[in-house]
């Protein structure tokens, strides 16, 4: 089995081509490859491409625990570089169908940089899109937290506070993540705003757990703090994995730009999955 490792910004995803497999991934062999200690290790699969009816490509994403994400920023960004690679798209725009819905996504930089239109943000976890973030209050283990819902075709749940850190998102991200009122989980985002151009953002992704970028979390948290008037319209997220910078226009619609490194190529040994 034959796959392709990338990171953007120190989140880390293997691209495996459908083509080049016998039988379909099974949860166990998810899990597997994600495993940093029994596997290559990843914070997630990129099974692509595939067919799409109304788009270029289509796109399916597995979180390390073998659950499926609707969408993941960085993941399409890596995807496209990944496409780039393999010759399948040039530096024109191009359509990528995934279950959060299509998006469109243009490599520049020789494949260092893309920009990907992650579509419009509501601030909602259901269909129907609220016009401004709403406050909710949550309490996880000995805190209670005020939060605001966001989604770009999947859930976020966006904390503003004075001060974050890994240690805080590691300690309190799985109770929310988790937490009932959630139906289908949900990512959590701890956001300091830096000033009006800029934020500092700590990420528990759902089905993931912590990670050091993420392009979906990167658009929520830059969307709800540019609602509340706190930041203007193009913002620089930064993370410890790096910086990525998010674009809204007055609906809305969030372009999201930022780094891809590929790491490696290789070949699966198939006595890993015994």
């Amino acid at each position: 089995m034959k796959f392709s490792k990338y990171h953007a910004l120190g989140n880390d995803y293997i691209v495996i081509d459908p083509k080049n497999l016998k039988n379909e991934l099974s949860d166990s062999d998810i899990q597997t490859i994600c495993d940093r200690h029994y596997g290559v290790g990843s914070d997630g699969i990129l099974y692509g491409p595939e067919a799409s009816e109304d788009c270029d490509f289509a796109l399916r994403i597995f979180n390390p625990d073998a659950s499926e994400a609707e969408k993941s920023g960085n993941g399409l960004r890596i995807f496209s570089r990944y496409l780039w690679d393999q010759s399948l798209v040039t530096h024109e725009q191009f359509a990528i169908e995934t279950k959060g819905g299509e998006v469109s996504a243009k490599v520049g930089d020789k494949g260092l940089s893309v920009s990907v239109g992650m579509g419009k943000v509501r601030f909602t976890h259901d269909l129907v899109g609220e016009p401004q973030p709403v406050p909710n209050t949550i309490k996880a283990k000995d805190r209670e937290f005020t939060y605001y819902l966001g989604n770009v075709g999947n859930p976020h749940c966006v904390i503003l506070l004075d001060d974050v850190n890994a240690e805080l998102a590691k300690e309190y991200g799985p109770f929310i993540e988790n937490d009932a009122r959630f139906t289908n989980r949900t990512n959590v985002q701890f956001v300091k705003v830096i000033d009006k151009s800029s934020i500092q953002i700590e990420i528990w992704e759902r089905g993931a757990g912590y990670t050091l970028a993420s392009g979906s979390s990167s658009t929520a948290a830059a969307s709800v703090v540019h609602a509340l008037g706190l930041c203007d319209s193009i913002i620089d997220v930064n993370m410890p994995g790096g910086v990525i910078n998010i674009d809204l226009d007055t609906e809305f619609f969030a372009t999201m730009t930022g780094g891809v490194c590929k790491i490696c190529d290789g070949d699966f040994a198939s006595e890993a999955f015994t």
